[in-house]
């Protein structure tokens, strides 16, 4: 706490200073009244003013939502956070922000008649989007079941094989399903979650408070949540980055597979499809008539999960 002042000069300039701050703040709440996340900024900036720091220094970790931020306000983002990278892994880095394409909507089909449970769509997709060597965890959840059953809940999440596909068993990818009707952009309360024109739902991650509403509202187990600092070895950082996409995400927010958009805004494949062995994944634009996707659903008998609840998944399943 600042020392009482005398009468005089430093009184007065104490108190000029003590006005000066409470306009910082005044000003702060009036931007982003509504937000949690600047309840936050603003409660660390009245920390920073009672121990005499300046605001400047303060505000510099938080910003406005992504989505009010111009284009130099992004460049200064992205050179910060570049930076930030260089100087803890030593890798340099490149963060863009692809935006989404015109008479685009995004959407994935899966052949469950020819995965094999090989899991190499997982793994890829760890190492395209930057995922932590710790703690482990996987954006795309492969579930086991067995053969003439759609078992999700009561599945095997976790199997360990020599070799697969084994005997008697199927095998059933889940991710992110990137839904029309999204529940998880409704109950965050910072609305750092929402869907994109192309279908695409996405995350700010320095707006995430990590409250986990959204784990909690998504019946697809499609969201991760760092509960510890996560750590990846230099070597396995992938330098080409998207802010709404793969870049490194911090402690306590939440994260999810992004139909890897810093690659598919730009006419590529998402990392999964790719590394696919058995060509079960199709990914492509619902709205092209002649589009693989779009085919794939007016001619097979396609299905989506738990389609009783409304969510509208813009992820079909089929057998081939």
């Amino acid at each position: 706490m600042p020392c009482r002042g005398s009468a005089g000069e430093p009184a007065r300039a104490e108190a000029e200073a003590a006005g000066a701050r409470r306009q910082d703040l005044v000003q702060i709440r009036r931007k982003h009244e509504q937000s949690r996340r600047s309840f936050l900024a603003e409660g660390a900036l009245a920390v920073a003013a009672v121990a005499g720091s300046s605001a400047c220094e303060t505000t510099a970790k938080f910003h406005a939502h992504y989505k009010e931020l111009s284009d130099e306000d992004k460049k200064q983002l992205f050179a910060r956070l570049e930076a930030e990278v260089l100087s803890r892994s030593g890798v340099k880095v490149k963060i863009r922000d692809p935006k989404p394409m015109d008479g685009v909507e995004f959407a994935y089909a899966l052949d469950l008649t020819l995965c094999n449970g090989n899991r190499r769509c997982a793994e890829a997709c760890a190492r395209e989007n930057n995922l932590p060597d710790e703690p482990k965890f996987r954006y795309i959840q492969v579930v086991e079941m067995n053969r003439g059953t759609i078992d999700f809940e009561g599945g095997n999440h976790y199997y360990e094989h020599d070799q697969v596909p084994v005997k008697g068993k199927v095998y059933f990818p889940v991710q992110c399903q990137h839904c029309e009707n999204p529940p998880c952009c409704k109950v965050c309360p910072v609305e750092a979650t929402w869907k994109e024109p192309d279908g695409l739902v996405v995350v700010d991650y320095d707006w995430c408070i990590g409250c986990r509403y959204c784990i909690a509202a998504c019946p697809y187990y499609g969201r991760r949540f760092n509960f510890a600092e996560p750590t990846i070895r230099p070597s396995r950082i992938n330098p080409d980055q998207g802010y709404l996409s793969n870049r490194l995400r911090p402690v306590g927010v939440v994260e999810k597979c992004t139909f890897c958009l810093h690659r598919t805004r730009e006419g590529r494949y998402p990392a999964c499809l790719e590394a696919c062995p058995t060509g079960a994944r199709k990914f492509g634009n619902l709205l092209d008539p002649n589009g693989e996707v779009r085919v794939i659903i007016e001619r097979k008998r396609v299905f989506v999960l738990k389609e009783e609840l409304g969510t509208l998944p813009r992820f079909f399943y089929f057998y081939g």
